[in-house]
């Protein structure tokens, strides 16, 4: 690591996308058997931490060798020196989890779309790392598949990718991305004896004598650093030596080996097992043991605190009701603060997204002995935990990608733990925990995990999901039961994201008519269900069956919902769209007129709602020919989004836009250009010259500059708009390849 001079300034910050976990107050510097990635990688390469040589106690699937915090190690060298301007941490343990972390950094570095689908997004983030002139680093954290990285390799001339896994070396042999240089395996094992004697020399220091036989324990461990740090925990714990901890070890290792634990050796199920006994009796006593539990469902690389403190969390914890009131969130941070002075758990007070964390074989082995009777209520005080603490879908969706990863995450290895418990334990067979989440109903945190997957835009993930959603509820519940039903247009719904348009209108006819049936033609649910029929047909191209569903969609909910519900006015706003889709232009401008009328005396001229409908009628006055009273409401538009939102915030720059746009096809095209130019400088101003919406302002200038015949000024604009579309978008985005064409015929011109 290279020295700071005394006096001089600190290095600039990288941008830093992901949450890097912290490193542990115990971090041993490995000068025998790690790796020093900082000076071993350079610019180009890529490192990836495997598994070192198996031992009894190390076996391969176990992990706990120390590969995370090499990697953190180096993320703190990089930024201490600021050897580079971006830094990027993926927790790589499913293919959703790369994909959505490649989005967020796509964003993050400016290479992302906001409305691109989350497999998009991560295309472009690699073709970003590709052609990147910024130096960055990129680390993969537990990678869990190297198909998870299939045609998103990451490499660049500018960057250095760390990648820790469980894989064997040997998966790294095979593939596209073997043939790349720069590419190095590095096993990474227990300590060396040196090391190991160092490591508890440096715990244990209470008294002359603690260290007595340490080197003896450390070969009992093979020198692996989660058990050494859970039995340095113990022994600071009870003011034990070596010793006698080394007594209590051996008795307990024999015992573990006839109970063994896929994914975790008898020597950690020992030192595992001691630690849960010393955390237990830690003041308040007898909180341990459910604290431990709840966290084994959730996901090992970081909790949410606020996951730990809600009402569930704290109910399951103290044994009783509770609505997690200070005293009892109290409770619940002293049961886990206990289990992370035990050596269980590790806790970054810092960070409320990753809060709390639990290696992967502690998890396996507290499930594994989890007794049959407790079950259930593990897995559904989770459940409500997760959901009490879950923001509501489309809730500041920026804002939260971290805590929806995080969320998501722990859903997901709750369901896992679910399927586990269902099929073998050292407890036996399971066979109820399969329905925890299932009866008498399904919980909503299946429903919940669904949406953020849609919400993320994983949608590939979102219909596979709810395909098995749609399996578990129909055989458990029916396949009319409100939440079967429920789950089948959740499906659908994805089906239409996906383009799959005849899946979803079969799927969601098929749903209405179970909801008529149920509940009666004019019930919300079925009204609700209706409209996504119809919203189906639209978006399939059939406007003529589309405005036949809404017709009727908004006579029943008017009749039963009211004119101003939100129901009504989505089902209106549909029906004025299917009607300028299928032609009949004169009933589109009525509908959009009487409804931009009702929506200004029922909620305000300046309501959200308000201004979408009346921007919807200005649209429709200048797609049928009456310009000037379109350019009219355009006008009115943007005054009112000024006054409301401030003349610097997206949506006012993109009400201006539209203005611009209706001055071009108005055959104003001095106006237009002289807006859109005020638009692009707002839009460097505001997100950057590499944002995508800057790269559209300026094509849109050019595109008004090669109308007005101002060709040389629109060449300069398209060149220019091309190369920052190559450059932060790609040669393959939409956008790049029509501003490529247009760039071409303004050239011929």
């Amino acid at each position: 690591m290279v020295a700071q001079r005394a006096g001089a300034p600190p290095p600039p910050e990288p941008l830093v996308s992901g949450i890097i976990p912290p490193l542990v107050d115990s971090y041993l510097e490995r000068m025998e058997t790690g790796v020093d990635l900082k000076a071993g990688l350079s610019a180009g390469q890529t490192v990836v931490l495997t598994h070192g040589e198996e031992t009894e106690s190390a076996p391969a699937a176990q992990g706990g060798t120390g590969k995370t915090q090499l990697a953190v190690e180096f993320t703190r060298a990089l930024r201490n020196t600021g050897a580079v301007d971006v830094l990027v941490w993926i927790t790589a343990s499913s293919r959703d989890a790369v994909s959505a972390g490649f989005a967020r950094a796509a964003s993050a570095v400016g290479a992302g779309d906001p409305d691109a689908d989350a497999r998009d997004a991560a295309g472009r983030f690699t073709a970003w790392l590709a052609r990147a002139e910024r130096r960055w680093a990129l680390v993969l954290d537990d990678l869990a598949d190297l198909a998870d990285l299939d045609r998103r390799w990451p490499a660049g001339p500018n960057g250095q990718v760390v990648i820790t896994t469980r894989l064997p070396a040997a998966a790294f042999g095979l593939g596209a991305h073997a043939a790349a240089g720069g590419l190095r395996i590095a096993p990474v094992g227990g300590f060396s004896r040196r090391e190991a004697l160092s490591y508890l020399s440096s715990r244990l220091t209470d008294y002359a004598e603690q260290r007595i036989e340490a080197l003896d324990l450390a070969e009992d461990l093979d020198g692996l650093p989660i058990g050494l740090a859970q039995a340095a925990a113990v022994m600071n714990a009870n003011r034990m030596s070596c010793q006698e901890y080394r007594a209590q070890f051996g008795e307990r290792r024999a015992y573990m080996s006839g109970r063994p634990v896929p994914g975790a050796s008898s020597a950690v199920l020992a030192t595992w097992s001691l630690a849960a006994e010393c955390a237990h009796q830690l003041v308040p006593a007898g909180l341990a043991w459910q604290a431990l539990a709840l966290i084994a469902t959730l996901d090992p690389h970081g909790i949410p605190g606020a996951v730990l403190t809600s009402p569930a969390a704290c109910a399951f914890i103290a044994g009783r009701p509770s609505s997690a009131t200070g005293a009892d969130q109290d409770l619940a941070r002293m049961a886990i603060t206990n289990l992370a002075q035990a050596g269980l758990v590790s806790i970054d007070p810092a960070n409320a997204i990753r809060t709390v964390r639990m290696h992967r074989c502690v998890q396996a082995a507290v499930r594994a002995y989890l007794p049959p009777a407790d079950t259930d209520r593990v897995l559904v005080a989770a459940a409500d935990a997760l959901v009490q603490s879950w923001p509501e879908p489309g809730h500041d969706r920026n804002g939260t990608r971290e805590l929806d990863q995080a969320l998501r995450d722990c859903a997901v290895s709750l369901r896992a733990a679910q399927r586990a418990q269902g099929v073998q334990g050292v407890q036996g067979v399971q066979p109820g925990a399969d329905d925890a989440l299932l009866l008498p109903e399904a919980h909503p945190l299946l429903f919940r995990l669904g949406r953020s997957l849609e919400d993320n835009r994983l949608g590939d993930s979102a219909m596979t999901y709810w395909q098995s959603v749609v399996a578990a509820t129909s055989g458990r519940l029916g396949p009319v039961h409100d939440d079967s039903l429920a789950a089948r247009e959740r499906l659908a719904v994805a089906y239409e994201s996906a383009g799959r348009f005849g899946d979803a209108i079969a799927m969601f006819a098929g749903a209405l008519g179970e909801w008529e049936r149920l509940h009666g033609p004019e019930h919300p649910d079925t009204i609700a269900a209706r409209g996504r029929l119809a919203h189906a047909y639209a978006g399939a191209g059939l406007p003529a069956e589309a405005v036949e569903v809404y017709e009727r969609m908004v006579a029943d909910s008017s009749r039963q919902l009211g004119l101003g519900h939100p129901v009504t006015l989505s089902a209106r706003t549909g029906l004025a769209d299917a009607y300028a889709e299928a032609g009949r232009a004169w009933e589109s401008l009525t509908a959009y007129q009487m409804l931009s009328v009702d929506t200004e005396r029922l909620l305000g001229p300046r309501h959200p709602t308000t201004l979408a409908a009346r921007d919807n009628l200005a649209a429709a006055f200048l797609a049928n020919g009456q310009t000037a009273e379109a350019l009219g409401r355009y006008k009115s538009l943007l005054a009112d989004y000024e006054a409301t939102s401030g003349r610097d915030h997206p949506d006012t720059i993109s009400a201006r836009a539209r203005l611009a746009s209706a001055f071009r096809r108005s055959g104003k095209p001095k106006d237009a250009i002289a807006l859109y130019k005020r638009v692009l400088q707002d839009r460097e101003r505001t997100a950057g010259p590499d944002h995508p919406d800057t790269i559209a302002a300026r094509a849109n200038l050019a595109f008004a500059y090669q109308q007005a015949g101002r060709l040389n000024e629109a060449v300069q604009q398209y060149e220019r708009a091309l190369a920052d579309g190559e450059r932060y978008l790609g040669p393959d985005h939409p956008m790049t390849q029509t501003v490529r064409g247009n760039l071409e015929g303004a050239r011929r011109a």
